[in-house]
């Protein structure tokens, strides 16, 4: 799979120092288990030829997992889902010598301008103060937080973006 291990050498160059839970053994199981999604979408940014980085993501179905582990209070049926209402987006990657140069946000923005649902979502790491503050300037909220079931998963910020802030800002 030529697609895949272009994906995963983003991501181990991305994460280079990140550890166990970074480990490109542990992104390929999570990159299986959410490219056979429904409604799982990718966008890609090349430079001569060369993957340079990534966004993805799915609708929440009904029955989703993704919301295990949230820190209470939410607002009321904050994590119900319809397999329509959420968009999940997962990953967000652009190796580092691509960073500062608009490629993130082309991404994002792709991406979510051809989502339907009625919000987005997505976790991010509170010691990331660079994402933190592209997802505050690109119109995502602040909920709640978030630790995975997974084994030794770390504590995440969930982020919520509505419609109406899904347009590009000129």
């Amino acid at each position: 799979m030529p697609l895949v291990n272009d994906l995963v050498a983003v991501y181990r160059q991305v994460y280079a120092d990140g550890g166990e839970f970074h480990s490109e053994d542990r992104y390929r199981r999570q990159l299986d288990a959410h490219m056979t999604r429904a409604g799982w979408t990718l966008v890609t940014a090349t430079a001569d030829g060369q993957l340079v980085g990534y966004i993805y993501g799915f609708p929440l179905p009904p029955e989703t997992g993704w919301w295990a582990g949230i820190e209470q209070p939410t607002p009321t049926g904050f994590t119900e889902e319809t397999g329509r209402r959420t968009f999940a987006v997962s990953e967000l990657l652009v190796r580092p010598q691509w960073r500062r140069r608009g490629v993130a946000r082309a991404l994002h923005d792709q991406l979510l301008s051809r989502r339907a649902e009625d919000r987005a979502t997505l976790l991010v790491d509170p010691e990331n103060a660079v994402a933190r503050r592209a997802y505050d300037s690109w119109g995502w909220q602040h909920v709640t937080h978030l630790t995975p079931t997974w084994d030794d998963a770390p504590k995440f910020m969930v982020l919520i973006r509505q419609p109406s802030s899904t347009d590009p800002v000129a």
